[in-house]
């Protein structure tokens, strides 16, 4: 590697390089920009780099340490920057950077951008960047950092692009941005509370106003609601709805066609294109909106619905339901209405298909969301491939919920966390494949009253079917179905049976001894004893008439006797 002034740019971007960050590249003192962005390096930073004194752009956008799970450089920025007074823009975003922002790096003068989201520092924004005259960007999402935003950012006035979101510590009022001809402006879940200043309905370059998550008070601005994107769709009263028949389920294919899936169930079509302020109505009973500009976007495809490209690495059954997702750079809500009232399992199909699972920058993307559910959050900072195990392996959360007025709603936010940039900016949010919702009750027939039957009227049926039901087996006992016969009963035959028997019309039944045999039933004894007498004179006649069983009248009575 030389060091003579022809060799001004190190721009190695997107080629997979493995490795650590070289620190020989201090030998090029003549350096104007180092642009590592999207490749598979690991590391700290290193302090050589301080001491070339030429460097105007220094680039570790989505620079991570060689590892499927997404882990990215470490350590802390080296004060050593300090020296590169040259320095234009500073991004570091997306990796795992710790300790405090270097207050050093206030006295760089030709600072004008610098990005350092999705870090893990500590402490305040620092006071030194309100310094930064020349800054236009200014980027510090889901940083680590806390608040309160700096009052000396007022004197940014070249600021145009300021998005800052997810810091703790204490509330503060809005801050003075006036002087600024503001492009875009995230400020999301940065504890600001009062009421929004008039000034930013008279900005007449604002694009892009993102203010959610904070403690805001008053009515909202009528610039606001005249200025802001129309909400495309029609958003009834979910809980008032009309409803022409009860529905007990939902099954919805996020961002595909119908489908039958998971144990013969249809799930029906979710394809409606969305975008940045969407309500969609399905014909059935339920609904989705969706909000919010995918920032940056440099796609290859602007779409709220996202493709898998190699169905063949979908490690799932059911496939079908995993090979397209519904985006959202913000939020996405579904919504279930006309539901019967009652206790459901909401099951959340995931699969994440926009990244890979090879030696490559797109194996480093990190998806964060968060889900609430009938607004209570049940998934917080949810990253479906760690949680999953791979890249296009489904995972199903499933979650008990009670319906109580009709309606179910189902939250995907974003707060700021993850990877936006891979494998392309404007890849990040929430995104879902598959919802289904069943009833941990039998519903009523589908016939049937829309009122389902309730729970004392059920058992009073029970019970009366008991009731009923041992009144009659005693009636059946008492009339002797029910109770044995005596061992009399079952042997001795009936005074007709045996007048035909004994003249000869009829063949004797062959009954088994029984030891348990009584003697002293009165009237067979003096049925026996009167017929003993004529044994002798019928004996012969008897023993010529065998039976077709085999069987005579003098063995019948020898049995009995």
């Amino acid at each position: 590697m030389g060091t003579n002034q022809g060799e001004k740019d190190e721009i190695l971007k997107a080629q997979n390089l493995p490795g650590v960050l070289p620190p020989e590249l201090a030998r090029l003192p003549y350096l104007q920009e180092i642009d590592l962005t999207r490749n598979y390096l690991n590391g700290t930073i290193p302090p050589e780099w301080g001491s070339i004194f030429f460097l105007q752009k220094l680039t570790f956008y989505l620079v991570p340490i060689s590892s499927l799970i997404g882990n990215q450089l470490t350590g802390s920025i080296p004060k050593a920057l300090v020296n590169i007074s040259t320095l234009t823009s500073l991004t570091l975003e997306f990796n795992n950077l710790s300790g405090d922002f270097p207050a050093e790096l206030g006295s760089l003068p030709r600072i004008e951008r610098i990005r350092i989201s999705d870090n893990q520092f500590s402490g305040q924004i620092p006071n030194f960047i309100q310094n930064r005259t020349k800054l236009e960007k200014l980027v510090i999402q889901a940083s680590g950092m806390v608040g309160p935003i700096p009052s000396g950012i007022a004197t940014l006035e070249k600021l145009t692009d300021l998005r800052i979101s997810d810091l703790n510590g204490t509330e503060a009022t809005f801050p003075p941005l006036s002087k600024m001809k503001m492009k875009i402006l995230i400020l999301r879940s940065c504890n600001i509370i009062g009421k929004l200043p008039e000034y930013l309905g008279q900005t007449t370059t604002l694009k892009t106003l993102y203010l959610t998550g904070n403690l805001l008070t008053g009515p909202v601005p009528a610039w606001m609601l005249e200025k802001g994107d129309m909400i495309t769709g029609i958003i009834p009263c979910l809980g008032s709805s009309r409803c022409q028949k009860t529905w007990y389920s939902l099954h919805i294919n996020c961002g595909v066609k119908d489908v039958v899936a998971d144990a013969n169930t249809k799930y029906e079509a979710d394809t409606d294109p969305a975008g940045p302020s969407r309500f969609f109505t399905s014909r059935t009973n339920w609904g989705f909106s969706s909000t919010g500009h995918f920032l940056d976007d440099d796609t290859p495809w602007k779409t709220y619905i996202w493709q898998n490209t190699n169905t063949s690495r979908l490690l799932t059954n059911d496939s079908e339901l995993y090979t397209r997702a519904r985006l959202s750079p913000i939020s996405l809500t579904y919504y279930g209405y006309c539901l019967g009232n009652g206790n459901y399992t909401v099951n959340l199909h995931f699969a994440e298909i926009m990244f890979t699972d090879d030696n490559t920058f797109s194996s480093c993307g990190k998806r964060i969301l968060d889900v609430y559910i009938q607004g209570v959050l049940v998934l917080k900072d949810f990253n479906i491939e760690d949680e999953a195990g791979a890249v296009g392996k489904a995972i199903i959360k499933r979650f008990p919920v009670a319906v109580t007025n009709s309606t179910l709603d189902i939250r995907f936010y974003w707060a700021g966390n993850g990877t936006i940039g891979i494998p392309y900016r404007g890849i990040y949010g929430p995104l879902i494949s598959a919802i289904s919702v069943s009833p941990d009750f039998i519903p009523p027939p589908e016939n049937g009253s829309s009122s389902s039957i309730s729970v004392g009227t059920a058992v009073g049926f029970v019970a009366g079917a008991v009731v009923a039901l041992i009144l009659v087996a005693g009636i059946l006992w008492w009339k002797g179905c029910l109770r044995p016969k005596s061992t009399l009963e079952r042997v001795r035959p009936t005074m007709s049976s045996v007048v035909s028997m004994l003249e000869g019309r009829a063949a004797v039944p062959d009954s088994v001894a029984d030891s348990t045999v009584t003697t002293d039933d009165a009237k067979f004894e003096a049925f026996r004893n009167y017929y003993q007498s004529g044994r002798d004179h019928t004996k012969t006649s008897n023993q010529s008439q065998s039976m077709s069983n085999g069987w005579t009248i003098n063995r019948f009575f020898n049995i009995c006797s």
